[in-house]
């Protein structure tokens, strides 16, 4: 629905640093169309003092008035045809968007435990027996306790743990939960840690 007299921002074009606001946006698109180049100058000299009245707690970093004129020809798209007082081509390399990172969409047969601890129980499993894998063994069913303590609101078993351990390696470790000690775990305090998360 348009109204007269009503005008939207999500209508309007979309600001390339909006930290400036649309007046400042403005101000830069007047200055492009200045035909005289003595008051096109004066004019972006105006609009940076500007600018830098509007942020006045960035003017203690280093090479603030740089990014201020840097920030004016990402605002002009490169297009302001000024006397620039420093390199502007630093701001081509600020406008390049990064690519985009994938995310690790891996399927985990259980979500209790995470992506982490499932890459634990590979390393388990390729890990020759002795003192660094017992002690990598130790670790993970400490951890797989705590994040069965966390999912399942307080109730845990030891058997639980050491079933799951040896089912996601394979059989390769197996806990003797007569001699195996975990580690003492408070439950309330983990319990009370997701709450405040929440």
């Amino acid at each position: 629905m348009k109204l007269d007299g009503l005008d939207y921002n999500t209508q309007r074009e979309k600001l390339v640093l909006p930290e400036y606001g649309r007046t400042i946006q403005n101000m830069v698109d007047y200055c492009m169309t200045i035909e005289d180049r003595d008051e096109r100058q004066k004019c972006a000299e105006s609009i940076v003092a500007i600018m830098d009245r509007m942020f006045p707690q960035n003017s203690a970093t280093e090479d603030h008035e740089r990014k201020l004129w840097d920030q004016l020809a990402l605002i002009s798209d490169f297009k302001l045809d000024i006397d620039y007082p420093f390199d502007i081509s630093n701001a081509k390399k600020i406008a390049t968007k990064p690519e985009a990172i994938e995310y690790p969409m891996k399927r985990i047969p259980v979500r209790h435990y995470g992506n982490l601890m499932f890459e634990a129980f590979k390393k388990l499993k390729d890990m020759e027996p002795g003192e660094e894998r017992d002690e990598l063994t130790k670790i993970v069913a400490n951890q797989m306790k705590r994040d069965l303590i966390s999912w399942s609101h307080g109730s845990c078993d030891d058997e639980k743990v050491a079933s799951d351990l040896a089912k996601f390696t394979d059989g390769k470790i197996q806990l003797d939960l007569d001699t195996f000690q975990f580690e003492k775990i408070n439950e309330k305090e983990i319990n009370n840690g997701k709450k405040k998360k929440k």
